[in-house]
């Protein structure tokens, strides 16, 4: 390998102190090169703290820099599109923080400006490069539970305390997030589901505001039909007694059972049979995310989460949400 990645971060927050910026530092090929956030002196800590040669209080400046090739755009959804048609212009590869944007429209939009740019785009649907899951597709490709009927999640939480003293938050702002703790959480499950399973043709749902704590939905139900004809629902609430997280995916054989967020074994019964996995996630958990860019970009292998396919979770998930906006 000769060619070197040098990532610049928009948007170095709480999400890039563990779980991606060291990522790009540890994968062989990569440099994380330089960081922006708009307190340039929390830019500067970032630097100092994480060994990165440059920072920025603009993202321009950082967009432009001649030695950043690559750039990772981690900022709410509401300013995804905004910057990435900025590194598109400038012709550099691109990693989306999920989701790619607020509405399907503005997702089309930004899949569009690279794919006419022929530049590389990923979106942070990590779960897709995890071993657990990729035990889940080994299970499923194997028939290990035979041919696939149906997929059910639910997942819940209570409100936490930002939610009760109703502070602000954009994770539950309406006109940045409309589906709420929906668009943040139950992205990365529908995307799995959609990885699993395949592309899904017709979906329905109900999103409602149940406790009046912030303007976004926090009621959500799904039903959805795959193109391969497994039928799915989920329910997602956020706003219960205690978290919950589980999903069954129904063969005509057997079930295989986990958690999309949790480290609970993955449990696969068929028959008799019972087999159980713990599969530990990583300490930066986007870090085989991280890797299969690089396995994209300097080996030629497919990555599993691009625009493309994050474009499609974005149109399911907002055909669930009923948002026309």
């Amino acid at each position: 390998m000769s060619k070197i990645y040098r990532w610049g971060i928009i948007g170095c927050g709480k999400v890039t102190e563990l779980k991606s910026g060291p990522a790009y530092q540890k994968v062989e090929g990569f440099e994380l090169h330089a960081v922006m956030r708009r307190n340039i002196e929390k830019a500067k800590d970032y630097a100092r703290r994480h060994n990165v040669p440059r920072y920025y209080g603009n993202a321009d400046d950082l967009i432009n820099d001649p030695e950043i090739d690559a750039v990772y755009i981690a900022t709410p959804p509401d300013s995804h599109g905004y910057y990435a048609l900025k590194v598109a212009n400038a012709g550099k590869v691109c990693c989306i923080e999920k989701p790619m944007a607020p509405t399907y429209n503005e997702c089309l939009l930004i899949n569009s400006a690279f794919e006419e740019k022929k530049i590389p785009l990923y979106v942070a649907y990590y779960r897709r490069s995890l071993p657990r899951f990729k035990q889940v597709k080994l299970w499923l490709e194997d028939n290990r539970i035979g041919k696939v009927r149906h997929v059910n999640w639910h997942l819940s939480k209570p409100a936490n305390d930002i939610d009760l003293s109703r502070d602000y938050n954009w994770r539950t702002d309406i006109k940045i997030a409309y589906g709420g703790y929906f668009d943040d959480l139950a992205s990365h499950g529908i995307d799995l589901f959609i990885q699993l399973l395949g592309n899904i043709k017709d979906v329905n749902g109900i999103a409602v505001n149940q406790q009046g704590l912030y303007s976004s939905m926090d009621a959500i139900t799904g039903s959805w039909i795959h193109e391969s004809g497994v039928i799915g629902t989920g329910s997602w609430n956020f706003g219960t007694e205690k978290r919950e997280d589980a999903v069954q995916i129904y063969g005509e054989k057997g079930k295989i059972s986990f958690s999309v967020f949790g480290e609970i074994p993955l449990v696969l019964e068929s028959g008799t049979h019972k087999e159980s996995l713990h599969i530990k996630n990583p300490e930066n958990i986007q870090l085989f995310h991280v890797q299969n860019m690089k396995n994209h970009l300097l080996e030629n292998i497919q990555h599993p989460s691009t625009g493309k396919t994050a474009l499609h979770t974005t149109w399911v998930l907002e055909n669930i949400l009923k948002n026309d906006n």
